[in-house]
C-alpha cells in the first residue's frame, strides 16, 4: 500500500481575511431593510426641523425669536440636551442644526452602529453559525472586517442623504457635509467600540450593554464638560459626540477634530484585532465564572436558562442609561430659568403654559419618554434572543427535553419583560436622584415612580407585539423595530408634521400621559394591557401551531 499524502495549505496573513468580499455583500443584503428605514429616518428628522414651516426656518426672518432661542442655549440645562452653544450671537438656522440636531443624530446613529456591529460578530459566534461558516473558506478576522465595512457604508449612506437634505433646506454644503460626516464618524467610533466588547464579552447581551455603558458615560463626559467650561473643557474631549460639536460647523468651521476620531476609531480596531487573535473562538476575553459543581434547584430550568443568558447585558445596559439619566437630572433645576430667558416668545407658546415648576415637570416626563425607549429598545432585544436560539437549534434541543413549548417561550418573555422594567425604573429614579443631588425637591419620588408605572403598558405592547411577530412570522420580526422607530417619529416630529391622531395612535407611547402634570386615564392603561394581553394570547396561539426549526 502507498501512503497518500495530504497537502495542508500553509497559513498566511491574508488568509486570515478570505472571504470578507463575499461576507459584506452578505450583511448589506441582510441589513438593506434596517439601512433604509435609518438613513429615512434621519433625512426626514433633518427635513421636518429645518425646511420653510418648520421648527427653526422662523430664526432666519424673526431676530427676536433667534435672540431668546441662544440664551435658553446657554443654560446648563440646555447645554445638556443639545451643545456647548457656538455661534449664539448669531444663532442662524445653520447654527441651530449644529448645536441642537448633533447630539440626538449622533446617538441614533451610534445606537445603529453598535447594534449592527454585534449582530454581525458576537452574536453570531453565539448562534453557531458563525463556527459553520468559519469551517469552510471564511478566514479569522474576516466577520471583523465586513462588518466594519457594513457599518462603514451605511453610515456614508446615512451622511450623504443628510448632506443632501441639510443642503436641500438652503444650508451651506461645505458646513452640512462636515456635519454629516462628522455624525458618521463618531458613531463608527462606537461601532469600533462595540467590536472591542464583542471580544471582550461571551454573550451578546454583555458586549451590547458593555458598548452602550460607554456610550452612557461618554454622554455624561459631554455634559458634564460643556457645562464646566463655556464652548467645553478638557473633560468634554472625552467623547466622540464632543467632537463633532468641536468642529463649530456653520460658525468657524474647522475639521481636526474628525481626525480624533479617525486616530481613536484605528486603535479600536487594532486593539479589537488583537483581542480576536488571542482568545479561543466562541468564547470572549473575560472568562466565564465556573459555578458551582452542586447548583441549586432554583437555577433549573428554562427560566433560570434565561436569565442567565440575559443577566449581563441586563447589567451593562442598566448602569450605562442610568448615568447617562442622572447627568439629565441633574440639569433639572435649571429649566425655570429657561422659561425667564424665553419670555413672550411665540415659539414655546405651548410649554409656557403654567408654572415654572409645571414646566419643570413637563420637561421630566420628556426625559422619562427617552428613558422608556431605552427599556423598550433593552425588551425588544431580548425577547428576540427567542429567535437566535431556534436558529441555532437550542431551542429544538431544550423542547427535545420535557420543557413544554410554551414553557419555554414565556420563561424567555417573563426574563426580557421584568429587564426592561428594570431598565425603566432604574433609568427614571437615576433621573430623580441626579435631581435632588442639585436639590430639586419639587418633584417627589413618589412622582417619577408614577412616571415610570404609567409607562409599563406601553412597554408591554411593544413587547408582545415583537413577541407575535416572532411567533407567527419569525422571519418578520424584525418588524418590532419599525414600530419602536415610529413611535420615535410620533414622539420627536408628529407636531412638526402635523400627524393626524390615528397615526400617533399607532404608538403604544403616545396614549402615556405626563403623571408629572396630569393623571393617566384609567381607560388608557386598561386599554394598553388589553392589548398586551391580547398580543400574547396571539404569540402563545401562534407559536403552538407552527414547526420550530431543529
Amino acid at each position: 500500500m502507498s501512503a497518500v499524502a495530504t497537502v495542508v495549505p500553509r497559513r498566511t496573513a491574508l488568509s486570515d481575511f478570505t472571504g470578507t468580499g463575499h461576507l459584506i455583500w452578505f450583511m448589506l443584503r441582510r441589513d438593506r431593510i434596517r439601512i433604509a428605514v435609518w438613513t429615512v429616518l434621519i433625512a426626514l428628522l433633518y427635513l421636518a426641523s429645518l425646511a420653510p414651516g418648520g421648527e427653526y426656518s422662523v430664526l432666519d426672518d424673526d431676530p427676536e425669536a433667534r435672540a431668546a432661542r441662544a440664551v435658553t442655549l446657554g443654560s446648563p440645562a440646555m447645554i445638556a440636551m443639545a451643545g456647548p452653544g457656538y455661534g449664539l450671537d448669531n444663532y442662524t438656522t445653520g447654527v441651530a442644526a449644529a448645536n441642537e440636531l448633533i447630539l440626538w443624530v449622533t446617538i441614533s446613529l451610534a445606537v445603529m452602529t453598535i447594534l449592527q456591529v454585534v449582530r454581525h460578530t458576537r452574536a453570531e459566534e453565539e448562534s453557531g453559525r458563525s463556527e459553520l461558516m468559519r469551517a469552510g473558506v471564511l478566514g479569522r478576522h474576516a466577520p471583523s472586517i465586513a462588518v466594519i465595512v457594513e457599518v462603514f457604508l451605511t453610515n456614508v449612506l446615512v451622511a450623504t442623504a443628510s448632506t443632501l437634505a441639510l443642503v436641500g433646506v438652503g444650508l451651506d454644503p461645505v458646513d452640512s457635509a462636515v456635519m454629516s460626516f462628522g455624525i458618521a464618524l463618531a458613531a463608527l467610533v462606537y461601532g469600533a467600540v462595540a467590536l472591542v466588547t464583542s471580544q471582550v464579552s461571551e454573550s451578546s447581551g454583555g458586549a451590547l450593554g458593555m458598548a452602550f455603558g460607554v456610550l452612557g458615560v461618554t454622554y455624561v463626559a459631554r455634559v458634564i464638560g460643556d457645562i464646566q467650561e463655556p464652548l467645553g473643557s478638557p473633560l468634554s474631549w472625552l467623547s466622540p459626540i464632543a467632537w463633532v460639536h468641536q468642529t463649530r460647523v456653520f460658525v468657524d468651521t474647522r475639521i481636526w477634530p474628525l481626525g480624533i476620531a479617525v486616530v481613536v476609531a484605528f486603535v479600536l480596531l487594532v486593539v479589537a484585532a488583537i483581542l480576536g487573535s488571542h482568545r479561543d473562538f466562541g468564547a470572549g476575553m473575560v472568562q466565564v465564572r465556573r459555578g458551582r459543581a452542586d447548583a441549586s434547584p432554583m437555577l433549573s430550568g428554562p427560566v433560570a436558562l434565561a436569565w442567565v443568558r440575559q443577566r449581563a447585558g441586563l447589567m451593562w445596559t442598566t448602569l450605562g442609561l442610568a448615568a447617562m439619566w442622572f447627568a439629565t437630572g441633574s440639569i433639572l433645576n435649571e429649566v425655570p430659568n429657561m422659561v425667564e430667558a424665553m419670555g413672550d416668545n411665540p415659539l414655546y407658546e405651548e410649554l409656557l403654559e403654567g408654572s415654572g415648576d409645571q414646566l419643570v415637570r413637563t420637561f421630566a416626563a420628556f426625559i422619562g419618554a427617552y428613558s422608556a425607549f431605552g427599556a423598550a429598545a433593552y425588551g425588544i432585544i431580548m425577547t428576540l434572543r427567542a429567535k437566535a436560539e431556534e436558529d441555532a437549534t437550542r431551542a429544538a434541543l431544550v423542547l427535545a427535553k420535557p420543557v413544554a413549548r410554551l414553557r419555554w417561550l414565556l420563561s424567555g418573555t417573563l426574563v426580557a419583560t421584568v429587564g426592561s422594567l428594570v431598565v425603566l425604573f432604574s433609568g427614571i429614579w437615576a433621573m430623580a436622584l441626579g435631581a435632588y443631588v442639585v436639590g430639586l425637591d419639587s418633584i417627589s419620588f413618589a412622582d417619577f415612580t408614577g412616571l415610570a408605572l404609567a409607562y409599563v403598558p406601553a412597554v408591554l405592547v411593544l413587547l408582545g407585539f415583537t413577541l407575535a411577530l416572532y411567533a407567527w412570522v419569525p422571519r418578520a420580526s424584525g418588524a418590532a423595530w419599525a414600530l419602536f422607530g415610529w413611535m420615535f417619529v410620533v414622539l420627536i416630529l408628529a407636531d412638526m408634521l402635523d400627524l393626524p391622531d390615528w397615526l400617533r395612535g399607532l404608538s403604544p407611547y403616545w396614549w402615556v400621559e405626563n403623571t408629572l402634570v396630569d393623571t393617566m386615564p384609567a381607560s388608557h392603561t386598561l386599554g394598553l394591557l388589553g392589548v398586551a394581553v391580547a398580543l400574547l394570547l396571539a404569540a402563545l396561539v401562534g407559536f403552538r401551531r407552527r414547526d420550530i426549526h431543529g
